[in-house]
């Protein structure tokens, strides 16, 4: 991979910050007392994929609205469970732009709370363009895709996606661009991401960034 990097495309959690456990504890905060029943971890993992509306509507279906608007209030006042991006992101975002390098998002997340996140980490300013999650089912293949066309992107051998799943090494090759795998939280199961056999892998934000700073950025 030694074309300049022209685009990068990033995912939200897990990969610009440790939001993982936030996240869990505002499904389980929202869908208990809807539910009547404990939830655990698992059972919350199990249903990601789709945005925060699809894993409601597994867990609290019958209770869709109400499970909706408490996990983004829960998800608004527990935040500071995740109170910055991970150590080096805010530089790593300010180098590329400065360099010119086009930034955007796909994330699972719905809309409303990746903006809360974004605005809470102060990182909103940099991305050209975001596309978020679909309650019914993984679409991040399809969010890369129109992150392409909105950018003008010809060339894709100039464009990586960054994502900390073993999903997003699948839908950054369903839409036929690079992937590096982000294995720098606490949270990602770093075997299953390697087995994947991304373009790179990098286990510390600094050395993505000293990989992108060898000859791959626009002078």
């Amino acid at each position: 991979m030694q074309k300049t990097i022209r685009s990068v495309i990033f995912d939200l959690d897990g990969t610009l910050a440790n939001t993982l456990p936030l996240c869990i504890s505002a499904f389980r905060a929202s869908i208990e007392p809807l539910a009547n029943r404990a939830v655990s971890d698992a059972e919350i993992i199990a249903t990601f994929g789709p945005s925060e509306e699809g894993t409601i509507m597994s867990l609290a279906p019958n209770h869709y609205e109400q499970g909706i608007a408490d996990y983004l209030r829960h998800y608004r006042v527990l935040h500071d469970m995740c109170p910055t991006a991970f150590t080096g992101i805010a530089d790593l975002l300010d180098i590329l732009t400065l360099r010119g390098v086009a930034l955007a998002m796909v994330t699972g997340k719905g809309p409303v709370s990746t903006k809360i996140s974004l605005e809470h980490f102060g990182l909103t300013r940099f991305f050209q363009v975001i596309e978020t999650g679909s309650p019914a089912g993984p679409v991040k293949a399809q969010g890369i895709r129109k992150v392409l066309k909105t950018l003008s992107i010809k060339d894709k051998s100039q464009v990586i996606y960054v994502g900390d799943a073993p999903s997003d090494v699948s839908a950054a090759r369903e839409a036929g661009i690079a992937v590096i795998g982000a294995a720098w939280a606490e949270t990602t199961d770093a075997k299953a991401l390697e087995a994947m056999q991304p373009d790179a892998l990098f286990y510390a934000v600094d050395d993505f960034k000293t990989w992108l700073n060898d000859g791959r950025l626009p002078a």
